[in-house]
């Protein structure tokens, strides 16, 4: 089978296309062909040396969407269109390639309404949104502020607010045209950051009330200043660091409000909580309550041109590798 492999984690130029066999199915797992794997911002900071240093070669790749050849039993029988997400690209190896062997706990069946492509890109941002909101404590009524709406959690933590019944889905940008592309989809609560500071925006929208919840997956400058939209009280989740891993906040911010700040590691989440997260992602698609949004693909052997394009060109929604 082919796949896409880091040789090594040096950048772009160590990622290659090798033949290896095709996987065989032990200790109860499932053999999935892939047809589509999400590119993630992971697989890049993987890619460059920036993460932990995990045994290479490595075939990257910590999501993905295809079709059940063997060992699914009932739950998915042969043939089922299914995605899977787990600790693939990143402790063992993932979904860049033709074939791979799946634990059970990490598939979720694809619903009808949704091709593969799409499927493909939904697991690591809706179940980070998921689980990230519900530890949060999100119900409905409360006002969420996710930034970067073009993002891969960004937009999944709006579309789900909005879905579950939040009073405002806030998300921002930091464009005119990417705000222009958030409106034509239907995102009306879009902070452009180019012309308005956020936390300015998040009083304005909420009339000076602030953000119940913010889940912000950006880090740098843009946590600093979300931590001045918390409402009262309210709670800030850091779940990512694309624009930095250093970000300087002004500790009044938390005092006066009584607001908290924690981290979030969606790897380090207990499987019930996973599967209940897999479960309501599941129905919210079929119900079409949650639509993701693919910008473009790339067949499996451009996936260095693929994290290329994601990274450098920052686009709005989903970058998919063919396979």
């Amino acid at each position: 089978m082919r796949a896409m492999r880091a040789e090594q984690f040096s950048g772009y130029e160590a990622l290659k296309l090798i033949e290896l066999p095709k996987p065989t199915v032990t200790d109860g797992k499932v053999l999935v062909r892939v047809t589509a794997a999400g590119v993630t911002p992971l697989d890049h900071t993987i890619l460059i040396g920036d993460f932990h240093i995990p045994e290479k070669p490595l075939i990257l790749g910590n999501e993905g969407a295809g079709v059940v050849e063997e060992g699914g039993g009932t739950d998915f029988p042969t043939g089922s269109h299914v995605m899977l997400w787990g600790t693939y690209g990143a402790f063992e190896d993932g979904t860049y390639r033709e074939w791979i062997a799946v634990r059970k706990e990490d598939l979720c069946l694809i619903p009808d309404n949704v091709d593969d492509v799409s499927a493909a890109g939904i697991p690591v941002a809706y179940l980070t949104a998921q689980v990230a909101l519900t530890q949060a404590g999100f119900r409905p009524g409360k006002t969420v502020l996710a930034p970067a709406i073009g993002g891969s959690v960004g937009n999944a933590v709006t579309q789900l607010a909005r879905a579950l019944g939040a009073k405002h889905a806030i998300s921002s940008t930091t464009n005119h045209a990417k705000a222009d592309q958030a409106k034509a989809l239907g995102f009306n609560e879009v902070i452009d950051t180019s012309v308005e500071k956020l936390a300015d925006g998040v009083r304005r929208i909420t009339e000076g009330n602030g953000a119940d919840i913010i889940i912000d997956g950006i880090g740098g400058e843009v946590l600093s200043e979300a931590v001045k939209a918390l409402a009262p009280g309210g709670s800030l989740i850091t779940l990512g660091y694309s624009a930095s891993r250093k970000t300087t906040i002004d500790v009044t911010s938390l005092i006066v409000s009584q607001t908290s700040i924690r981290g979030f590691n969606m790897f380090s989440q207990p499987q019930a909580i996973v599967a209940d997260a897999w479960k309501s992602t599941a129905s919210l698609l079929k119900s079409g309550a949650i639509k993701p949004i693919v910008a473009k693909t790339f067949p499996l052997v451009e996936a260095a041109e693929a994290l290329r394009y994601l990274v450098e060109g920052r686009p709005f929604g989903r970058v998919v590798l063919t396979v």
